[in-house]
């Protein structure tokens, strides 16, 4: 990777779009509307909601908005990156169908030296055709295999800690042994999460469920207890993935709170592993 050029990569102007047919598709790839006569879960998988409120938009739909919007070729070694997390700052709330502009830039490369690679944070801002941002998207890209580039020897932002006591609440929620393939039409394509051959390739045992999944996943627990199913609650929502789930296992979501601030952290119940570190969520 070479670190000037990947510094200085910035693409602004991206054109996407989207229709409610997105909106619905997100939030069924996530697992709500299971029960279809639950009334709160309903307007966010169809326009046929409670009140007549219409269609709603899951705060974390903006990942997938503009799928594939981005600063550029990065140079790296594909092989070798993986997803480190993402910090989703949300300035409005998404509307169910929209026409989208994204500028996406560089915003810090940390090296860790050539043996242990590299960790690159790039930034994506979601406007409507006036400019007027809708969210602002940081992700952590891992580039295990490009270490040695010439980045920054600091250390990147320290992560949020949550508080040091029992979770206030903790949520299960069940995925289905088909939602990787499911997920993947809302945008990433990524073999690894359909084609066993693949996954094996990878050290996988089997297909993966995508990290930005399990991100939906968190923020649908919140969504569903301290947000009261309100999309405009949501102010800011942080994940930092820490190992992979695998399609039909049970997500349990730990909640701790304090005021506005919704820390984090999820765990596979059946084989207690951490897949979810250092999350934090604010609420308005």
């Amino acid at each position: 990777m070479d670190y000037d050029r990947v510094m200085a990569l910035r693409n602004e102007g991206q054109e996407y779009a989207y229709s409610d047919r997105e909106v619905m598709l997100y939030a069924l790839a996530i697992g709500m509307g299971s029960d279809p006569l639950d009334g709160r879960e309903l307007p966010f998988v169809s326009e046929f909601g409670s009140g007549g409120g219409g269609l709603e938009v899951v705060p974390t739909f903006a990942t997938v908005a503009a799928y594939g919007s981005g600063p550029g070729d990065m140079g790296v070694n594909r092989a070798m990156v993986v997803d480190g997390g993402r910090e989703i700052t949300f300035h409005r709330p998404m509307p169910a169908a929209a026409k989208l502009l994204a500028d996406s830039s560089v915003l810090a490369i940390y090296d860790k030296g050539r043996e242990k690679g590299a960790i690159i944070r790039h930034q994506t801002v979601l406007m409507d055709e006036a400019h007027e941002p809708y969210a602002t998207i940081v992700s952590s890209r891992i580039a295990r295999g490009d270490g040695g580039c010439g980045g920054s020897s600091e250390a990147p932002p320290a992560p949020h800690r949550r508080p040091d006591r029992t979770p206030d609440l903790s949520i299960d929620i069940d995925t289905r042994p088909d939602q990787a393939l499911l997920y993947r039409l809302c945008g990433d394509r990524n073999p690894l999460h359909a084609s066993p051959e693949a996954a094996r390739r990878a050290g996988f045992e089997r297909p993966i469920l995508h990290g930005l999944c399990t991100c939906g996943l968190v923020c649908r627990a919140i969504l569903q207890t301290y947000a009261d199913y309100d999309p405009a609650a949501f102010a800011h929502h942080a994940v930092r993935f820490s190992s992979p789930v695998f399609p039909g296992e049970t997500v349990t979501v730990d909640l701790w709170r304090d005021g506005n601030r919704i820390s984090h952290e999820a765990r596979i119940k059946e084989r207690d592993a951490m897949v979810v570190k250092n999350g934090l969520s604010i609420l308005n």
